[in-house]
């Protein structure tokens, strides 16, 4: 009580003074100046002003643009009551999906909601890695290499998984992508405006995960704006192509959505993959510039809208499985999606907060709960795999259970 009689005997005179000043002095002078700069220029801006001030170099923002212009809350899903009766058992809803019907081994899970690509090392940590491959398994779906390479952690604790061919080239030969249930071309990301370069200096990356990425000591690691030796779209074709003979799963290729996404559906149409991943601009990132992030790309449900359209169009519905990622969040987003015709959705910021879930508490308010599950993050040491892993399947099958109600309707 004394201590609290205290703080209010101090703070009561500038209060007093701050409030007068701010009734009394012209702007020039006023404090309430900075407030109107705020609601012109937002405080992002300002406080990110100030961050570039400090560095001089480019930002690295985590878990994606604050700018979301995908209207999903203005969609709705249509019940039927008389025309048609609703279904009569929930539970006998399928949820079912089936990435890659034509190829031999097809990729087949028992929900549509996939775990998307976020790289060990690149973007999280091994140990948020394991959790989310084992919390996916349990619920009966998939995870997702990234950037990155297969470690024996994560393929031990998935049941599905898919990697990312990618331009840093550190996932390829026979012996890491034939472990694999999926290959995924990796052309673009949506966090990061399509593909640009990208360097991972050597003094961040462990013992592990240079062994991971067969880096020798003290060398970067690069990712390009394009794959290492591919200088035409023939040869985008040509390597997709390839891959697809020489392996039996599922081959697919991943871009970012952009204005010109037609243009390339039509380079992707010609190849033999057997899945199409778009990105949009919502997506998430370890960490990106704002600009990449705020600015460039296509939002994810327009760039998902537009791709089903030139392949129905164009007759090529039925040849591509379609999957949409970028700021997935709820089931109502998950089914929206697929009733505008995806086959299934890939989530990771929403995944990420839900594996952690109370678990963040051992970083807030102090740090943000990206320190519990990134690679560099300065606390990941705390992340508890199984309490992660629990969580995330429990989200996982609370997500698919509204779905099998709203699709009763």
């Amino acid at each position: 009580m004394f201590l609290s009689w205290a703080l209010m005997k101090l703070m009561n005179p500038m209060v007093d003074e701050t409030t007068i000043k701010m009734m009394t002095e012209e702007y020039s002078d006023n404090p309430l100046a900075m407030l109107t700069v705020s609601e012109k220029l937002s405080p992002r801006a300002l406080i990110e002003a100030a961050m570039r001030a400090e560095a001089g170099m480019e930002l690295s923002r985590p878990l994606g643009s604050p700018v979301v212009l995908s209207p999903w809350t203005k969609l709705y899903l249509n019940p039927k009551q008389l025309f048609e009766l609703p279904s009569s058992d929930y539970t006998s809803v399928d949820t079912s999906t089936v990435i890659g019907a034509g190829a031999k081994r097809p990729l087949q899970l028992d929900i549509p909601i996939m775990i998307t690509g976020m790289s060990y090392g690149g973007s999280l940590s091994l140990q948020m890695k394991v959790a989310l491959a084992r919390g996916a398994a349990a619920a009966g779906t998939s995870t997702n290499t990234g950037e990155s390479a297969v470690t024996d952690e994560e393929r031990e604790a998935a049941k599905f998984l898919i990697g990312q061919y990618h331009r840093g080239g550190w996932l390829s030969g026979p012996e890491q992508l034939g472990q694999l249930d999926a290959i995924e071309i990796q052309l673009g990301q949506g966090a990061w405006g399509g593909a640009v370069d990208e360097t991972i200096e050597s003094d961040t990356i462990g013992k592990h995960l240079r062994k991971a990425w067969h880096l020798e000591k003290g060398q970067d690691a690069s990712i390009y704006s394009r794959m290492p030796g591919k200088e035409t779209p023939q040869d985008i074709i040509d390597m997709v192509n390839k891959m697809k003979a020489q392996f039996e799963v599922p081959v697919g290729v991943k871009i970012a959505a952009t204005d010109y996404i037609e243009y390339e559906l039509a380079i992707i149409a010609k190849t033999q993959a057997d899945y199409i991943v778009i990105d949009g601009a919502e997506g998430g990132s370890a960490g990106s510039p704002p600009t990449l992030q705020d600015d460039m790309g296509l939002p994810t449900l327009h760039g998902l809208v537009r791709a089903v359209d030139y392949l129905t169009e164009n007759g090529l519905r039925e040849k591509f499985s379609l999957i949409v990622a970028g700021g997935l969040a709820t089931p109502g987003h998950f089914l929206k999606a697929m009733a505008l015709g995806a086959d299934a959705v890939y989530i990771g910021s929403i995944a990420l907060l839900a594996a952690m879930h109370t678990q963040a508490s051992k970083v807030m308010p102090q740090a943000p709960p990206s320190q519990l599950a990134l690679y560099k993050g300065k606390m990941n040491d705390k992340l508890d795999i199984d309490s992660a892993a629990h969580h995330l399947t429990n989200f996982l099958a609370s997500c698919t259970a509204e779905m099998k109600l709203a699709v009763q309707a």
